[in-house]
Order: C-alpha cells, then sequence, then structure tokens
C-alpha cells in the first residue's frame, strides 16, 4: 500500500496543478509498472481524495498549525486522511504505511513524527474536527463556493441533492445492442455469470456492481457498450429513420454515434477536432463492426475547413461543456474548473451551434446536449438562440425525468441538458 499512497500523492499533485485526472492515469499505467491489484488501489485513493478534498483539506487545516512546504508531504497527508474517514483499511496499518511513504519523500525525512502525530490526532478528534469542517460550504459539500453558490441559486430545491451524488461512486450502465439482443435477454446472461443488474429505461441496464469489460458477456462480439444511462437518450431523441444523412459534430470517444448506428441505417458523417481521439472512435466502430460514411478531424465551429456543402437532415451538437454534470466519474473536474471558464465555453457553444445550423436541412433537426448543469451552457444558451433565429422552434422532448430539458445527476445517471431544434 505504500507504492499506491507514493503513486496517489504524485497523481493528486499535479491534478491540483492543473492537469487532467484520467490523462495523469493513464501516463502513470504508460510509464510504470504496476499489478492490476496496485491499479485499483492506487484509482481509488486517487479518485478518493480529489472527491473528498474540500472536506479533507478542511479537516486537515484544523490539525496543522501551518502548511508543510513539501507539497507532496501535504498531499500525503491528504491521502491518510481519506483512507482513515472513507476506506475500510486498518487505521493502524494506514498510519504505519503513511509513515512509510514519507520516509521516501524528498523532503520527508524527519517528518515520519509529524505524519503520525496529524493521522492519530484526526483519530483522536475525528468527530469534533468533521463537524467544524462542514460549518463551510466547501468543507460542508467537497465543491469549490463558487460552484455551491451556482447550484444553490439556479436549484434551491436540489441542489444539495445534487452536490451529494456528485460525490458518490459512479454506476457501471452498459446499453445493450438492440440489433443483436433484447434488454431483457442480456440481463439473464449477466445472472447467469453471477453478475446483478436492473433496467434503467429503454436498453440502459446498470449493474448492480461495476466488472472489468472483459467479463462482460458478448462486449467484444459488440452485443453490449459501456455507457451512462443520461447520456444513451441521445440517439432515440435524434428521432432516426433509414438513409437519412446525418452529422455526429463532436463524436468522440463515439458512444453516441455508435448508438445511431444501432438505430436506424443512416449515412453517418463523424466530426472530431482532437485528432487523437479519432482512434477511440474508430477502435468501438471496428469493435462494433459499423461503418460510417465519413470520419473527419476538423473543428464544428469551423465548417468551411471539411464540411462538402450537403445539407443533413439529423446533427448531433454534443458540444464543450463544464462537464459540471459528470463530476462522479471526473471528480478532478470541481477544482480544475473556474467560474469564468462558463464564459468562454458558452462562447464556443454558441459558435458551434450558429455554424451547424447552416448545415441543416429545412424541416431538419438539431439535438443541442451538453453533460452540464449549469444553466450558462443549457437553458440560457438555446433562448439566446431562438431569439436570434425566426426559423428555429424547439421541439418537446417527452421523457418524464427531463425538466425543460435537464436530466439532474442521480445514482441512475449523469447529469445532461437536451435541447432538439427543428429548422422550419
Amino acid at each position: 500500500m505504500v507504492k499506491a499512497q507514493l503513486a496517489a500523492v504524485s497523481v493528486v499533485g499535479r491534478v491540483l496543478a492543473g492537469a487532467s485526472l484520467s490523462a495523469v492515469l493513464q501516463d502513470l499505467w504508460r510509464t510504470t509498472a504496476v499489478s492490476s491489484q496496485e491499479r485499483g488501489a492506487i484509482q481509488d485513493l486517487s479518485y478518493g481524495v480529489l472527491r473528498f478534498y474540500g472536506q479533507l483539506e478542511a479537516v486537515l487545516a484544523q490539525l496543522l498549525h501551518k502548511a508543510p512546504r513539501e507539497k507532496q508531504l501535504h498531499h500525503l497527508l491528504l491521502v491518510g486522511l481519506y483512507q482513515l474517514q472513507y476506506t475500510k483499511a486498518p487505521a493502524h496499518a494506514v498510519v504505519d504505511q503513511a509513515v512509510a511513504a514519507s520516509r521516501a519523500l524528498p523532503q520527508g525525512k524527519g517528518m515520519q513524527g509529524l505524519v503520525n502525530a496529524v493521522l492519530r490526532n484526526f483519530m483522536r478528534r475525528r468527530e469534533s474536527l468533521l463537524k467544524q469542517a462542514s460549518e463551510n460550504d466547501t468543507g460542508c459539500f467537497s465543491y469549490p463556493q463558487w460552484w455551491v453558490d451556482k447550484l444553490r441559486m439556479q436549484y434551491p430545491q436540489d441542489f444539495q441533492r445534487i452536490l451529494s451524488v456528485g460525490n458518490q461512486r459512479p454506476a457501471m450502465t452498459v446499453r445493450v445492442n438492440a440489433r443483436k439482443m433484447s434488454a431483457a435477454c442480456y440481463r439473464q446472461m449477466l445472472l447467469d455469470r453471477g453478475i446483478e443488474s436492473v433496467s434503467i429505461w429503454l436498453n440502459a441496464v446498470q449493474l448492480q456492481r461495476p466488472v472489468p469489460v472483459e467479463n462482460l458477456p458478448g462486449f467484444a462480439e459488440g452485443w453490449v457498450t459501456v455507457q451512462d444511462a443520461g447520456a444513451q437518450l441521445a440517439a432515440p431523441f435524434l428521432d432516426l429513420r433509414d438513409d437519412m444523412r446525418v452529422l455526429d459534430a463532436c463524436a468522440a470517444p463515439g458512444g453516441k454515434s455508435t448508438h445511431m448506428l444501432e438505430l436506424a441505417d443512416v449515412s453517418l458523417t463523424l466530426l472530431e477536432h482532437d485528432a487523437a481521439r479519432l482512434m477511440q472512435i474508430r477502435q468501438n466502430l471496428e469493435r462494433l463492426n459499423m461503418a460510417v460514411e465519413q470520419l473527419i478531424c476538423g473543428d464544428a465551429a469551423d465548417p468551411a475547413a471539411w464540411w462538402d456543402g450537403r445539407l443533413f437532415d439529423r446533427i448531433l451538437a454534443d458540444v464543450p461543456c463544464s462537464a459540471s454534470g459528470v463530476v462522479r466519474r471526473h471528480p478532478d473536474i470541481k477544482w480544475l474548473r473556474r467560474e469564468s471558464d462558463l464564459i468562454s465555453f458558452a462562447a464556443d457553444q454558441q459558435a458551434i451551434l450558429e455554424a451547424l445550423w447552416r448545415l441543416l436541412k429545412r424541416n431538419g433537426k438539431l439535438l443541442y446536449v451538453t453533460c452540464s448543469i449549469f444553466t450558462e451552457e443549457n437553458t440560457m444558451q438555446i433562448d439566446k438562440f431562438l431569439a436570434c433565429h425566426s426559423d428555429a422552434c424547439r421541439l418537446p422532448l417527452s421523457w418524464g425525468a427531463l425538466a425543460d430539458g435537464q436530466l439532474l445527476p442521480d445514482l441512475r445517471q449523469d447529469g445532461f441538458f437536451y435541447a432538439l431544434l427543428y429548422k422550419s
């Protein structure tokens, strides 16, 4: 566990310095030999510290007269606090391992006494420390203050539930390929392997406990795709029919694209501005044995650089956003985002909407999607667009969980926003 603690210290430090958690972990797996057990432990510690970073920092501030100069030592104490509060590891083992890990840090020599004292002090004063930490919003909810304030204003009845859900471990949900079998049939196949599941909606099946994808029956054969239940609403909302010309304008990693191809025989163009992420799309298409009309590396806001001049019947605009609706899966987002980022995201979203609208046929439909719960990226964007386009109207989406297009995160799905626009 000492190795996992040290690796988590490095991961947390790089993320808090501005790097993406998933990118840092992928880099670690490429450059460091770790067993599957060690990988699981590193992921748990890294995700856990970032998930509860606000609370852990508030607790640590009470335990230290001043923060250590060495940031790695500071992050090691956060790792230890997370283990003591949120894992089943024996307390004495956590402390002993953290003390041993401190010896391996560049400036950790001579700090073993501090590490031992801080963690044992937490064990003695746990209840009072946690109570005092919860007296401010960041310590109580483990989100930046601006984030809490915004949700409190935009969702006064639901903000505490939204924040709480965002700190839960995400469920594992798969999308059953309707061309291969029914969701009920696949659930029976899972049960035959001792994997319990529940149906969410349509072809979304949620596993009671996550499993490695290689343990999913038929995964390699394309029977199922791992995809959040909320994301699985996009393709059905597009109202696809055979032979339509369709554009997925921000396609990576390809989950919504392949879902469209499972629902109808459409002529699909996939666009992605990140060349590296195009590889993910290709891998998904190959696994599912699917073909598309075009796979293009390009900017959705600049069609002149890639568009062939033929209009589309349907367009999916899954635009870049704050990703505030998916923090269960990406807890680093809470600490990497700034409130000012919403302004730049909104500008990009408007540019993409304006550009793609010109590519849509009359009587065509464009589905605007974000994985955000902030109204600046969602209803406010659509209201602004409709006010400037007399040929656009918003169609109702008949789905019980949606409120004005907003799907709030809960234990079944992440948070998404959907707006279906019709070109009259």
